[in-house]
């Protein structure tokens, strides 16, 4: 079912550029020794590995609806998802000039243990586009305080950790201010 790993030389040296690249972007690589590495067979399909990444959402996610559903239940109603507004904010409050950002720790980089991970194939692949989101979040946030409007960052380890009384205290002071 499973390939076996390879090994295969890759060259004189790895400390050329394009090496370091074509190795950092090998599907579960692992590098042996200098110009020797081993290729690891994904254990999915890539059609099986495509379904499952069909399912990672950018909206309505799980804690995204927690955070909805604790300010629509205290009151406070705000648009979803406004395309005119740099980010696409989750959570847009346009008579107060405020918006919310629901993050996931892993896809936007939190300085937490979720956010610390790495998946441990195609590590290069994943490190570069984890930086580039984290990169375009804070570039997002700059233009939306520039343009007037007040951000609020909500991570989801915090939805996880908090209480739902100290996430709304949080909302609170943030949206009363």
């Amino acid at each position: 079912m499973f390939a076996r790993p390879r090994v295969v030389g890759i060259g004189e040296s790895l400390r050329d550029s394009w090496s370091k690249r074509w190795v950092e972007g090998c599907v579960g690589s692992r590098l042996l020794h200098e110009g020797l590495l081993v290729l690891m067979a994904d254990s999915l399909s890539p059609e099986e590995r495509s379904q499952r990444m069909s399912l990672v959402r950018g909206k309505d996610t799980k804690p995204e609806m927690i955070i909805r559903s604790l300010l629509h239940r205290s009151g406070y109603r705000y648009r979803l998802h406004v395309r005119d507004l740099p980010g696409s904010p989750d959570l847009v409050f346009p008579s107060r000039k405020k918006v919310v950002f629901v993050h996931g720790c892993f896809w936007h980089r939190h300085a937490c243990r979720l956010g610390a991970r790495l998946p441990k194939s195609r590590v290069g692949f994943w490190r570069s586009k984890l930086e580039a989101n984290r990169r375009r979040d804070l570039r997002t946030r700059r233009r939306l305080r520039r343009a007037g409007w007040r951000v609020l960052v909500i991570w989801e380890c915090q939805i996880q950790k908090w209480t739902a009384e100290r996430m709304l205290a949080k909302l609170r002071s943030f949206l009363d201010d």
